[in-house]
């Protein structure tokens, strides 16, 4: 893989930023989608959070028309839809209805953890209950039946067919997930599998997780993939220098750790997060999340990324970048872009 060209992509939370509100940061998704379009990146992917004040991106299929509607060529979809708390009938409805108004530019990941807490995944299937993960296997293949002309016969829905038509076309389904559960569910099934690296947490066995899903890759001729597809997602905050850099990711540092510690409020200024008074415990941790990202100067992230890539053995990588001033989101987008060559159009 060395010397190959990365392909780069973009999963977006919708940060919020302290200081700025909730529809402030999604219409900001909806501006980064189209500057990164011109960059040449090549997907632009949104995730879904419940509950959790950091993040403004409660609904992706929502979101997903929005960011369409506003890019030309760029592919769009969840990173991903917490398919839990749903329907499988109704998800394949939505995007399908999406793929009907946006031909072949529509993603679907989706994933099985909750994006949210035990109490908030319990208030999203009220009255019903929240769905044991065991039922997880179950709701995908019955998505995929969905999406390709309904259940077969013997099952308790057979003859249903999701809408909007015969012609409205389905997107592409990717899995997503950390673990050895979801990445041998994809490979089961053949689909394409999204290895979530940014979680920050076990990536010492992303890569071994990754190979156990090509090694027991099956294809599957419901979704025309006939061998293993991997994308690698990593958390990146470019700047024209390292200081930078790291000076521009105490936001996103003090952000995590104000989330794991319940008193999330938004993305705080670069200057609050650096006079933030923190525990011995609270800087161990920042240190410990600190070391699965990416903070650099472009020709150091260059370099990391192509690393990444190495260890996974795939060139396909998704980019999350979360600071407190968009400019500066931007601007890293940008640096990147250049660092890697990746080329983009009018």
């Amino acid at each position: 893989m060395a010397g190959q060209k990365l392909s780069l992509s973009v999963v977006d939370q919708s940060p919020v930023r302290q200081g700025c509100t909730a529809g402030e940061a999604l219409w900001e998704s909806v501006e980064l989608a189209a500057a990164v379009e011109k960059l040449g990146y090549q997907r632009y992917w949104v995730a879904e959070h419940h509950n959790l004040p950091n993040f403004a991106g409660t609904s992706p299929e929502i979101l997903i028309g929005q960011l369409a509607a506003r890019t030309r060529r760029i592919r769009v979809g969840s990173g991903g839809v917490m398919l839990s708390h749903y329907s499988a009938l109704k998800v394949a409805e939505n995007f399908r209805v999406l793929s009907a108004m946006y031909p072949g530019r529509i993603d679907l990941g989706i994933g099985r953890a909750p994006g949210s807490d035990p109490l908030t995944a319990a208030a999203l299937a009220y009255p019903g209950r929240a769905r044991e993960v065991s039922q997880f296997p179950r709701q995908v293949t019955d998505l995929m039946a969905y999406l390709s002309g309904g259940p077969p016969e013997g099952h308790p829905f057979a003859g249903v067919r999701s809408g909007p038509g015969p012609d409205a076309g389905v997107p592409q389904i990717w899995l997503l997930g950390s673990r050895v559960e979801s990445a041998y569910l994809a490979a089961q099934l053949g689909l394409p599998f999204s290895y979530a690296h940014f979680f920050g947490s076990g990536v010492e066995d992303g890569p071994d997780i990754v190979e156990g899903y090509r090694k027991h890759f099956q294809p599957s001729s419901g979704q025309a993939l006939t061998s293993p597809l991997v994308n690698v997602t990593v958390h990146v905050l470019c700047a024209e220098t390292e200081a930078e850099a790291r000076r521009l990711a105490a936001s996103r540092d003090l952000a995590r750790l104000n989330s794991r510690l319940g008193r999330a409020n938004g993305i705080p200024p670069v200057e609050e997060a650096l006079a933030f008074p923190l525990s011995g415990g609270e800087k161990l941790y920042m240190q410990q999340q600190r070391r699965g990202c990416i903070d650099g100067d472009p020709q150091q992230v260059r370099q990391e990324l192509q690393n990444i890539a190495q260890q996974y053995q795939t060139q396909d990588l998704g980019i999350v970048t979360i600071c407190h001033g968009f400019r500066e989101r931007v601007r890293s987008y940008e640096l990147v872009a250049a660092a890697c060559g990746i080329v983009g159009g009018s």
